[in-house]
């Protein structure tokens, strides 16, 4: 993996470092206000997120395990699938986890920034009338929809991490 570390990670975390709602002026500018902007700006905010996230836990997989398949004859392609995947895949489910997170906390900003409608559209025009309750539901739908995303990536931990030790 030493070539993707030399050559893409130092652009990943360039793009990575810029905050996604500075791209929002940009998008908007050149695609107008609507929903293709906004899902390019929730695709780069995640999407790097993730990126770091699962390349962390490509990193961290024991070595012991990928020389123990190299003795007993496993291909490269073995080793990623059945070694490494396997092992990054807690990573992988927190990367899921923040992605969601900041796939929401983006959307909303962007909204708020760029967009013409939708919830965070709803609660900056409702702050804009002190509308308070309106701002207060849609903070707790915000949370409503988190705790689904929560709920979706706990119930794939437990199916696919059922394995690791837990400290108690």
């Amino acid at each position: 993996y030493e070539p993707f570390e030399k050559i893409v990670e130092p652009w990943i975390q360039f793009v990575r470092n810029i905050p996604p709602l500075a791209y929002v002026f940009l998008i908007t500018a050149a695609l107008g206000v609507g929903n293709l902007g906004k899902v390019i700006v929730i695709v780069i905010a995640s999407f790097l997120v993730q990126v770091v996230t699962v390349y962390q836990g490509v990193k961290s997989v024991d070595v012991t395990l990928i020389k123990a398949a190299r003795v007993l004859g496993a291909k490269q392609s073995d080793i990623f699938f059945k070694v490494t995947i396997p092992a990054a895949t807690p990573y992988i489910l927190v990367a899921a986890r923040l992605g969601l997170s900041t796939s929401l906390t983006t959307l909303m900003a962007s909204e708020i920034v760029g967009g013409d409608r939708g919830l965070g559209m709803m609660i900056q025009k409702a702050s804009g009338y002190y509308q308070m309750d309106i701002v207060l539901l849609g903070i707790i739908v915000l949370g409503i929809i988190g705790i689904g995303f929560e709920k979706i990536v706990r119930e794939l931990e437990r199916r696919f991490t059922g394995w690791q030790e837990t400290i108690q």
